[in-house]
């Protein structure tokens, strides 16, 4: 354990933004991270894969770097497997040992930045697929009481890109492992997006989850950046989900509207929203909005966390005026 003073957070964070913290350190067990908590007056920012968050400001306390690893197989019956994984552990390299191994559940999920503590956090999906489908439980660590605790998928009360981790129990509680029940048949989720049609131009004959991920890549990869060339943090805004009313209120203005069935509502497409509002391939400095995924806002080499900021605020102000919308961010604002 080494805790380092005045650390550059450029390489830990997809944005690519550079700030500093204060203090910096990196724990890999529950024994390291109750060490490093004896130094930290306030709670500590925790850092997985850096891939959800923007940093708009140097970090005036201490930073912890979340590297608990380890993939073992704890459980297993006539359907299912049960894997339990290290907060940080790479999300794709765990997809990736799965699908070594014919576990199916994931491949939905391939190519998610991140790591996998911050899975269960954000309730990660793409593709018709959440975290929440394949979760069985986690442990995290309570601050306050120093004491572990176990959250079941209820515990966590997963909702869309939400859980308890980023409302009541933020800055609380740390995520140190996660068990998740896999299928050893597959599912098979592929109606949603283009994953049909990118399996058709494949050549694919035979549907397996290694085909369903390797289509889950392709389509990724042809539409969105890759934070090691240019920084960015994925989606940065939320889908939203309007009522039926205002869904139809919208097409009557907006004939192409896009939007996806839910339990209550619909969901639009917030890339779509934006696009209309002329962001798509916007770009002032350094900061800018994708020229291929409106709904991707990027750092081309030396934007500052505030710069991004200020377009996102203006990205929400547009879209509010011109569909009375108001979008959420995806992205954690630090």
């Amino acid at each position: 354990m080494k805790l380092v003073e005045n650390k550059s957070l450029t390489a830990f964070n997809t944005f690519g933004i550079s700030v500093f913290a204060h203090f910096f350190s990196s724990f890999s067990s529950k024994d390291e991270l109750e060490e490093l908590l004896g130094f930290a007056p306030a709670p500590p920012l925790v850092l997985g894969g850096g891939s959800n968050i923007l940093l708009t400001r140097d970090i005036d306390g201490l930073v912890l770097k979340n590297e608990i690893r380890g993939i073992e197989l704890v459980h297993e019956d006539e359907e299912h497997i049960y894997v339990k994984v290290g907060a940080g552990e790479v999300w794709h390299s765990f997809v990736l040992y799965c699908l070594g191994r014919g576990w199916a559940g994931v491949e939905n999920l391939s190519l998610i930045p991140g790591s996998v503590g911050a899975a269960p956090m954000q309730n990660i999906g793409a593709y018709g697929v959440e975290i929440k489908d394949i979760f069985h439980e986690l442990e995290a660590y309570a601050i306050d009481e120093k004491k572990m605790y176990t959250f079941t998928c209820n515990d966590c009360e997963f909702g869309y890109r939400e859980s308890v981790f980023k409302g009541r129990y933020k800055d609380r509680m740390i995520i140190l492992n996660v068990t998740f029940r896999l299928n050893r048949q597959p599912v098979f989720h592929t109606a949603y997006g283009d994953i049909r049609q990118e399996l058709e131009a494949m050549g694919v004959k035979d549907l397996s989850i290694q085909a369903v991920s390797q289509a889950v890549i392709h389509i990724r990869q042809s539409k969105l950046p890759d934070p090691k060339v240019i920084g960015n943090a994925g989606s940065f805004f939320k889908n939203p989900t309007v009522s039926s009313g205002k869904f139809e209120e919208l097409k009557v203005s907006y004939p192409t509207i896009v939007a996806y069935p839910r339990p209550v509502g619909l969901k639009l497409a917030a890339g779509w929203l934006i696009e209309q509002c002329g962001w798509k391939g916007f770009r002032r400095g350094d900061a800018g909005c994708h020229a291929k995924q409106a709904l991707v806002l990027v750092n081309y080499g030396h934007a500052t966390g505030k710069e991004i900021y200020d377009l996102s605020e203006e990205i929400l102000s547009s879209v509010n005026e011109k569909f009375g919308i108001l979008l959420e961010r995806e992205v954690n604002i630090f």
